[in-house]
């Protein structure tokens, strides 16, 4: 069984944010492959299914982002999964071209509060995960601001493009194959 957590926070408000493209993310798979994603617990919202054969638990932390570790952890200790391997977590990264993809298999926060938070509940870095570029923020603006901005017409068409390479990457993650999933998306895009 694989835990497959997309970071975001809760509130409407949040909905189709640059932050939030961890939720995007498992909203497009659970759409894809018919998981409904509307159980209430351990801290988040969770769907089982089943993708490419595999047994997977859907996840969208309701702690807010600072707090992810929260609730991954209690998953984790609920299914009794091996984290090293059978957990995949889907991020933004703002050091990414807009839909651009980057694969680990471990690594350090790189000041991504969601993730230092679950480095913090795990113990260590090595969890499987996916970043998913959202473009750098632009010269004198905020980044809280930028990351809880929403994305242009052009940028929303490149991220439902991207979400496609997010699920071929996820496919080969589930199959153990994350070197190959690496090889065919950790390019840049175009």
């Amino acid at each position: 069984m694989y835990v497959i957590v997309g970071l975001g926070n809760p509130d409407k408000e949040y909905d189709n944010t640059r932050h939030n493209i961890g939720f995007s993310a498992i909203d497009y798979l659970a759409d894809k492959y018919d998981i409904r994603v509307n159980e209430v617990k351990h801290k988040a919202m969770l769907g089982k299914g089943i993708i490419n054969g595999q047994k997977v638990v859907l996840v969208k932390p309701l702690t807010y982002m600072n707090l992810s570790g929260e609730a991954v952890r209690a998953v984790i200790d609920y299914y009794k999964i091996e984290e090293e391997n059978e957990l995949i977590v889907i991020y933004d990264d703002i050091s990414l071209d807009v839909g651009q993809l980057r694969i680990r298999k471990k690594g350090s926060a790189g000041g991504h509060n969601g993730i230092k938070n679950i480095i913090l509940h795990l113990g260590h870095d090595t969890f499987e995960r996916i970043k998913i570029g959202v473009g750098e923020k632009p010269k004198g603006y905020d980044l809280a601001d930028y990351v809880l901005g929403h994305f242009s017409k052009e940028e929303l068409t490149i991220m439902s493009e991207s979400m496609k390479n997010v699920d071929g990457a996820v496919n080969l993650m589930l199959q153990d194959q994350v070197d190959e999933a690496m090889n065919q998306y950790n390019k840049k895009r175009g």
